[in-house]
């Protein structure tokens, strides 16, 4: 069956947000948006999301669902701001909740902020299934590079996030709370044992010495030339590569900001009494 795909390139944090449609109903699902954020004046803007939205509009797409791979650490969702313009259900992982409860206490977010995912419409277990339209969204829970990773397959697609990246940049980290580089291995071989021609989609990408960024391969080409994963590498030998290159990465230079919002499912704080929200920033705790 049909899928109709489009993406939309955030050079600023290398994300690429896809609208997925089934052109016969002309229903969407948006995965990924992204919310501009200036981290040395904390303002916010919609520029980004307002060109998926404008192609929304362009395109006549009813939006059934604005989709979460995870919890972003480089940048801030998008999803409220589309929902507000078309409606739609935000769903996300329902092991979002252990996200949560996990970083509730790094920011010591206090007894009001509800851990149980409450801030999404909908939470999906591992194969769970979405209608839009005349095709099916399936949920494919891949944790290891946070506990709430989901995949979403699509017809002869599937939207990664940053389970799995482009062959000749690997994998995602798992040093982040929950993270788990063993974890992230089984989750992977789960998605490679998708029939070889299915097209993969991933969350990120940033470009090569040798090549512009790019977003779409294919199970095949995973399978057979992940510098990571290739069916050649051994559990054992992932976990000791992932696991010796995370602990020299640097953190994301958007985490504190961005965990804070997406834990909200995109909302910011309740403001203070003077009117304004406010991020924290804790001091030597991650």
């Amino acid at each position: 069956m049909s899928v109709d795909i489009t993406p939309f390139y955030d050079e600023p944090t290398g994300t690429i947000t896809y609208v997925v449609a089934d052109p016969a109903t002309r229903r969407c699902a948006v995965i990924d948006p992204v919310l501009d954020y200036d981290a040395s004046s904390g303002r916010t803007a919609t520029g980004g999301a307002d060109t998926v939205a404008q192609f929304v509009g362009d395109q006549d797409y009813t939006v059934d669902w604005i989709l979460e791979t995870h919890v972003h650490a480089d940048h801030m969702t998008g999803a409220c701001h589309l929902q507000d313009r078309f409606g739609g259900q935000r769903g996300i992982g329902a092991e979002i909740v252990t996200v949560q409860q996990t970083f509730a206490d790094v920011f010591n977010l206090g007894p009001d902020f509800p851990t149980d995912g409450s801030q999404f419409d909908r939470l999906f277990e591992d194969g769970t299934e979405l209608p839009l339209g005349d095709l099916t969204v399936t949920v494919l829970h891949s944790p290891g590079h946070t506990p709430a990773c989901v995949c979403y397959r699509v017809g002869d697609a599937v939207f990664t996030g940053d389970t799995v990246f482009m062959p000749d940049f690997g994998t995602a980290r798992c040093d982040f709370p929950g993270g788990d580089a063993r974890t992230l291995f089984r989750s992977i071989r789960r998605i490679l044992a998708l029939p070889p021609e299915t097209r993969v989609f991933v969350g990120h990408d940033y470009g090569t010495k040798e090549r512009s960024p790019a977003w779409e391969t294919t199970i095949g080409a995973e399978r057979d030339g992940n510098i990571h994963v290739r069916d050649t590498v051994t559990e054992d030998d992932f976990a000791a590569m992932r696991e010796a290159r995370d602990a020299e990465l640097d953190f994301p230079k958007l985490i504190l900001p961005s965990i804070q919002v997406n834990l909200r499912g995109g909302k910011f704080p309740d403001p203070e009494p003077n009117g304004v929200s406010y991020l924290k920033i804790p001091l030597n705790a991650l």
